[in-house]
């Protein structure tokens, strides 16, 4: 059917048409996808407790069982109502032989939600998705500066708080990597100042940690992935914080040395998705199709400049403090960067 804007989502979510049956939740902000997804299948199938109305799956079940999906998706709801289909854990599977009998003949009065990570335009599920009448794809970005002072306005106002100029700029600063972990945040924040009225800039500072940094793998894979422009934003958002560069120029480090043991394995003959989900201890889920990717991307050549680049920006950090942020920030948009003309090859 299509790719529905930021504006068109909440919309959707709140009273979803019964002529879309597919529906795939999908972005780099893992917070806002778990959030729509949850909203939307609570919006869909309010009689949770019926188990003929919500099913819950995981993206593996359907690979060992193509055909459970279908199975699912057309078994009629006890009480007549909407039948509710949740998978999760799409993202880095080929879900498309268990989801192209739904789209070929769409299962009138159920709802499927699947629920991925990041995907590109050309995967198979989100391309054939986008390009179906009775199909819609959600995308889900990090909030943009306008997104976080929305999401702040309506924590505040719900907990009937004000709040003074100085922190709200403070505590802007401080959100937006990730959604669900920028709301946990903000309801600290309110509970912490219960019964006062008012949020100030000592309270922003006592109790809001960066939640940019809880999310601090989005980094890692902006940098080796190759993406400049959020890897800038968020080394940004890193020093708003106060964490210090440090931190994320070690974090890049253990990173690419990750990706080297990764690239070796592959050498051998192994594929890099078995590579990324044989690692231990496990690699979150939605970030193993990513960084399998990037284990394409930084050949052995290219993984012994990253380290040589890393290894004298930590040491010229430690020997000039005060350039530390500048110094690691320069490195890593030149690895950035570097990621991105690879991919482009």
């Amino acid at each position: 059917m299509a790719v529905l804007k930021s504006g068109e989502i909440d919309p959707f979510i709140a009273k979803p048409s019964d002529r879309v049956t597919v529906v795939l939740v999908y972005g780099p902000d893992d917070g806002l996808v778990t959030e729509r997804a949850t909203r939307l299948v609570k919006t869909a199938a309010p009689g949770a407790d019926d188990p003929f109305s919500l099913v819950r799956l995981e993206g593996g079940d359907l690979v060992a069982d193509p055909a459970r999906l279908v199975d699912e998706a057309r078994t009629v709801s006890l009480f007549g109502n909407r039948r509710v289909v949740w998978v999760r854990d799409c993202g880095a599977r080929n879900l498309l032989p268990a989801v192209q009998p739904l789209l070929d003949e769409p299962a009138a009065g159920s709802l499927v939600v699947l629920e991925a990570g990041d995907l590109k335009k050309t995967a198979p599920l989100r391309k054939r998705i986008e390009e179906h009448s009775s199909a819609l794809a959600l995308p889900c970005y990090a909030d943009g500066a306008q997104d976080v002072a929305r999401l702040v306005d309506a924590e505040i106002r719900d907990a009937r708080l004000a709040i003074d100029a100085d922190a709200r700029e403070a505590l802007e600063a401080l959100l937006g990597g990730d959604r669900m972990a920028s709301r946990g945040e903000l309801r600290k924040l309110c509970l912490y100042v219960h019964g006062t009225g008012r949020i100030t800039l000592a309270d922003v500072r006592a109790i809001v940690g960066d939640a940019s940094a809880l999310a601090m793998d989005e980094l890692v894979d902006a940098v080796a992935g190759g993406d400049p422009a959020a890897a800038d934003r968020l080394l940004g958002r890193l020093e708003a914080s106060g964490t210090p560069a440090s931190v994320a120029g070690t974090l890049l480090q253990r990173h690419f040395q990750l990706l080297e043991r990764l690239r070796t394995d592959v050498g051998a003959g192994r594929k890099p998705a078995d590579v990324v989900a044989a690692v231990q201890p496990p690699i979150f889920f939605r970030r193993r199709a990513e960084i399998a990717r990037q284990v394409g991307l930084w050949t052995p050549d290219r993984l012994r400049r990253a380290a040589r680049i890393l290894d004298e920006a930590l040491l010229r950090s430690r020997r000039m403090p005060l350039l530390a942020a500048s110094v690691l920030s320069d490195a890593a948009l030149t690895l950035a960067r570097a990621a991105r003309a690879a991919d482009r090859r």
